[in-house]
């Protein structure tokens, strides 16, 4: 059984740990051909690309399994970028679907309940898959959520219990922002090696590759940075030089 964390790890031991988030907008035409240009263009230096859910929406499934079939020909992971958040059969039904698409992983949010978290991670596990929750995002305004003080055993803030949660549900990954170092320090010396982190915001919201991987970040997930840049092979190439000093 080769799980998902084994094998994005060992791609990233020759590709480095740098992470496609390949998230256009509408105003973007033609997004199964720019996507499929991008693997073709970038995977020398990536080992992963990540698909959000404003992007899989237009596409037809077809679409989808024709980017998943060449992210892999190319030898990268997919991850589905959809923040999962629903009852236990909802969650089952859809991860199902994304897999059938051909998706390696997916990222869901732990307000579902450590019960449903912990019963789609033994499911994700049986079938190969990945599942990477949120710990704490990006944007400035996570803080009025993922920061918030809530008491259950005890007190503590709500990326805490994420964590701790995450932890104990045996997830492959967390989500912890690029523009949070303190947070992603305190993520990695209390979860150790049982979980990779995964930092998104690197560059256009702020973050910095060195200060993250410095922190414990495990892989940085870079979207804007990389697309909106008059030489994205240039800038994906140097994030994976500083990715590969962590």
């Amino acid at each position: 059984m080769v799980t998902f964390k084994t094998r994005i790890s060992k791609i990233s031991k020759t590709k480095g740990y740098v992470i496609l988030a390949n998230d256009y907008d509408h105003s973007v035409k033609n997004l199964e051909t720019r996507t499929i240009q991008n693997i073709k263009n970038l995977h020398p230096f990536l080992c992963a690309i990540k698909l959000n859910f404003h992007l899989l929406l237009p596409l037809s499934s077809t679409q989808i399994k024709k980017i998943n079939k060449t992210s892999h020909k190319f030898g990268l992971q997919t991850i589905a970028d959809i923040k999962l958040n629903d009852i236990g059969n909802t969650n089952k039904i859809t991860a199902e679907t994304l897999w059938d698409l051909g998706f390696d992983a997916i990222i869901v949010n732990p307000i579902m309940g450590y019960d449903s978290l912990k019963n789609l991670v033994r499911l994700s596990h049986k079938n190969e898959k990945g599942i990477i929750t949120l710990c704490h995002m990006s944007a400035p305004e996570a803080k009025l959520s993922y920061d918030m003080e809530i008491k259950m055993k005890k007190k503590q803030q709500l990326y805490q219990l994420f964590l701790d949660w995450a932890i104990k549900a045996k997830v492959d990954g967390i989500v912890v922002g690029a523009t949070f170092p303190k947070i992603i320090s305190y993520c990695n010396k209390k979860a150790g090696n049982k979980l990779s982190i995964f930092s998104p915001g690197v560059g256009t919201q702020g973050g910095k590759a060195e200060e993250v991987i410095s922190a414990g970040s495990d892989y940085l997930i870079v979207g804007r940075t990389i697309l909106n840049s008059k030489n994205p092979r240039e800038v994906a190439e140097d994030l994976q030089l500083k990715s590969f000093r962590k």
